[in-house]
């Protein structure tokens, strides 16, 4: 099996899991959070263990805030019906990351930040922001979310790609290219869920200002 199809199959595993845990329950999916915190403590620390202890606490940080933002957002939705809030930081965090993916695949040329990421180009942002503008805003429009998730969409791709950077930046700064091997075709939990830290963190603070 070629690399891109263990990464496609292994991917559309990770999305059919955390759909599935977001669908089943507020418990089942606040303990899969859980996990993927600890693993992702994990694997920060196995990258930067020998840097200053500012960089363990950072890392706390990084892994924890995220993962009570998202339970936050699953716990003030109905628990008997699909978490709407939820599934649209989910589409807009995927829809970046595949868009970016397949753009910049077929017509990326200019380089986004090539001493960080050299595979990551300027196009490829461009469709990962539009393509997420469109899907986002396609559910906040069948789904009757609030109006500022419309204009929220295409900011917070931006804000995932910059996560995908930060964490590219760790780990360049570390000397290696998956934060792990835990996911086929993917590295490690870290380098699947960068984006979707700072679209955690910022839709629950949207959702506590009443705007979501």
């Amino acid at each position: 099996m070629n690399d891109f199809l263990v990464r496609m199959v292994s991917g559309l595993i990770m999305i059919g899991v955390a759909l599935g845990a977001a669908y089943e329950g507020r418990d089942f999916f606040a303990l899969l959070v859980a996990a993927a915190s600890v693993v992702m403590f994990w694997e920060w620390r196995g990258l930067t263990k020998t840097w200053d202890m500012k960089w363990a606490v950072g890392g706390f940080l990084y892994a924890a805030i995220p993962a009570v933002s998202l339970i936050w957002i699953r716990l003030v939705e109905p628990d008997n019906q699909f978490p709407k809030l939820l599934l649209w930081a989910f589409i807009v965090t995927w829809a970046t990351d595949i868009g970016a993916y397949f753009v910049g695949k077929a017509i990326g040329r200019n380089k986004l930040a090539p001493s960080i990421s050299p595979g990551k180009t300027i196009e490829g942002l461009i469709g990962g922001v539009v393509i997420a503008a469109l899907l986002g805003g396609a559910w906040v429009w069948d789904q009757q979310l609030g109006r500022a998730l419309f204009v929220a969409a295409p900011l917070f791709a931006l804000a995932a790609q910059a996560g995908d950077l930060f964490e590219s930046w760790i780990k360049r700064t570390a000397g290696v290219k998956d934060s792990s091997h835990i996911l086929p075709g993917h590295g490690g939990v870290l380098d699947r869920l960068d984006g979707l830290v700072p679209v955690a963190v910022l839709t629950a603070l949207l959702q506590l200002l009443g705007l979501a």
